[in-house]
Order: structure tokens, then C-alpha cells, then sequence
């Protein structure tokens, strides 16, 4: 008896979803999740039910096959051809908060500033820098994100992921290896579960600070735009002792425009879309302000911001 092995795209990806228990939706809009509301379609968008349903999803899927996260899309640019492959975006099933006596257990589809508000409700300091970074635990483990004088690497006890192959590891502080806005994370593995560490203080001491915090982003950023967070990583030290956004404004180019997506005029590190911005002209703008900062200064800056996808038209 003669058999067809499944090797055709739908039937790999039909054996990968088979058992499994979260959303599937081909071809899924994800523009509008996106911070800049820009982007194309998911190939596959899956939205796992829990650690267990992405671990199952994984083990069955071919190797051969992409698959990304994404969580709150916050700092990303999603390109207009889409994203090839199975995105997976962690949903309920990851936004659980324990609360324990020096320290929370969250879930990687919890947002920052959330975090940052069940700490200070619980007495917990430590964790206020959170409220002032956009998007989700998940992202910002994996890109160790910091603000106001603290970051992931300074608070991370462990972290629980799932390898691209569908097993499940907790991970402590050292084996991610975080550096200035990265980590060791393996290849293709998806943050699941967080533990955070706190320190007993008074909660309206926290909670003053967390307003502080809010206060200092919205006067500094353009908060109320439909922008990605900020563009470029600052330089190393011994490269230049001037921000990111300081080499912007002296290369001129605060407020340059590329069809609708402009440098911020408040705050030149922050591209964001007046309305009909595409992926295109944001990346496009990104690489010119990159172009004009090597030209001034001789700094290459590094995207901070994550492009993923395909341009319109192409293939990957």
C-alpha cells in the first residue's frame, strides 16, 4: 500500500495544529496589532491555549517551517508583505500574576506597566522602571528592556521557555547572558513564564514613583502617537558618549518626513506614522536617519527596533 508523505505547506501545517487547542487563522491581518498599525498579514497566526498547547504545537511542527512570537507589537515594524510561516501570539492563557513574598511570577503575555501596578499594590519595589517601557514581559525578556536607571537583567530571576523544538526549560538570570538590550535566549525559543524579584517598601511610595515615571514619558515622548518605542539603541560608551537621539538632532534630522512616517518632534529617537505610513516608508526613514547620523558623526546606529517580514511583493 502506497503512501503520500505530507510535504505540501498546508499539510505540515495541518499536522502541527492537530491536537492542539488554541486558535488557528490563516492569513491573519496583524496591522492593526501593531503599535505603528502598519504591516501585512500572518501565513498563520496561532494563538496557544497555554505552555503545554505551544510545547505540543512545536514538537509537531517541521523544522524546515518558520515560526515566530510576537507579543504587544510595541517595538516592531511588520513589513507589507507580511510574515511567512506561523506566527504565534501569546494571549490569556499567558497573562497570569503571582504574587509571592519577595518577588511576582508573571506570564510573558502580561504588559509591563501592568506588572509594575500589581507590584506596587502588593508592596513590592523594584519594579516601577517597567511602567515606562511599552509592550509585554515575553519582548522584554528576550530584548532585556530598561528604562529610568533599571532593566530585566537587574530584577530576572528565571525564566520558563519553550525551545523550538517543544520542550519546556526554566532558564536563571545567568544562562541568558543579558547584555545592553539583548539576551542569550536559544534560537527560536518563546518566553512562557517570568519571576520578577521585589523589594518590601511602602505601596503609595511605589505608586508615587510609578507616577513619577509616567509623568517623565509623557512629557518626553510622543506617548499619544502611533510610534514603535525608541528607533535606535544608544552607542556604546567608547563609541560615542552622546544618545541615540542626541546624533539624530545634530545630523538634522528631527521631524524628517518619508511619505507620513516622521522623526518625532518631541522626541527624535521615536519614528511614528501622521496616518497612511507605510512598513516600507517607516524602514525607509529609519535607514535614511542611520545614513545621515554615519555621514555627521561617523556613529553607525543599530535598529532597536525589530523589522520582521517580507516586502511587499517578495518572497522569503
Amino acid at each position: 500500500m502506497n503512501s503520500t508523505p505530507a510535504t505540501t505547506l498546508e499539510d505540515m501545517v495541518r499536522h502541527a495544529f492537530a491536537g492542539t487547542h488554541g486558535r488557528v487563522t490563516a492569513q491573519a491581518p496583524l496591522g492593526a496589532r501593531t503599535w505603528f498599525r502598519v504591516g501585512g498579514p500572518a501565513e498563520w497566526l496561532f494563538q496557544p491555549r497555554d505552555a503545554d498547547d505551544l510545547a505540543s504545537m512545536l514538537q509537531r511542527l517541521s523544522p524546515e517551517l518558520p515560526v515566530i512570537a510576537l507579543g504587544a507589537c510595541s517595538n516592531v515594524i511588520i513589513r507589507d508583505g507580511g510574515l511567512d510561516g506561523i506566527v504565534v501570539r501569546m494571549a490569556r492563557g499567558f497573562a497570569n500574576i503571582a504574587v509571592e513574598a519577595d518577588g511576582l511570577v508573571v506570564g510573558s503575555a502580561c504588559l509591563d506597566a501592568t506588572v509594575a501596578e500589581h507590584a506596587a499594590q502588593a508592596g513590592l519595589a523594584g519594579l516601577e522602571f517597567l511602567a515606562g517601557i511599552p509592550g509585554s514581559i515575553g519582548g522584554a525578556v528576550r530584548m532585556n528592556a530598561g528604562a529610568y536607571g533599571a532593566d530585566i537583567a537587574s530584577v530576572l530571576d528565571w525564566a520558563e521557555i519553550v525551545t523550538r523544538d517543544g520542550n519546556m526549560v526554566r532558564l536563571g538570570n545567568a544562562a541568558l547572558r543579558f547584555g545592553y538590550r539583548r539576551s542569550g535566549l536559544p534560537e527560536g525559543a518563546m518566553v512562557v513564564r517570568a519571576r520578577l524579584r521585589g523589594m518590601p517598601a511602602s505601596p503609595a511610595d511605589i505608586a508615587a514613583r510609578i507616577g513619577d515615571i509616567r509623568t517623565a514619558r509623557e512629557q518626553s515622548q510622543p506617548v499619544r502617537a502611533r510610534t514603535g518605542g525608541s528607533t535606535f539603541r544608544n552607542p556604546e560608551p567608547e563609541v560615542s558618549a552622546r544618545k541615540a537621539w542626541e546624533l539624530i538632532d545634530q545630523a538634522g534630522c528631527r521631524g524628517l518626513r518619508q511619505g507620513d512616517a516622521q522623526v518625532s518632534e518631541k522626541h527624535c529617537n521615536f519614528l511614528i506614522n501622521l496616518g497612511n505610513a507605510t512598513a516600507h516608508d517607516l524602514e525607509t526613514l529609519g535607514d535614511t536617519v542611520r545614513q545621515r547620523v554615519a555621514q555627521h558623526s561617523g556613529v553607525q546606529l543599530h535598529w532597536e527596533i525589530k523589522r520582521l517580514g517580507r516586502t511587499q511583493g517578495a518572497r522569503a
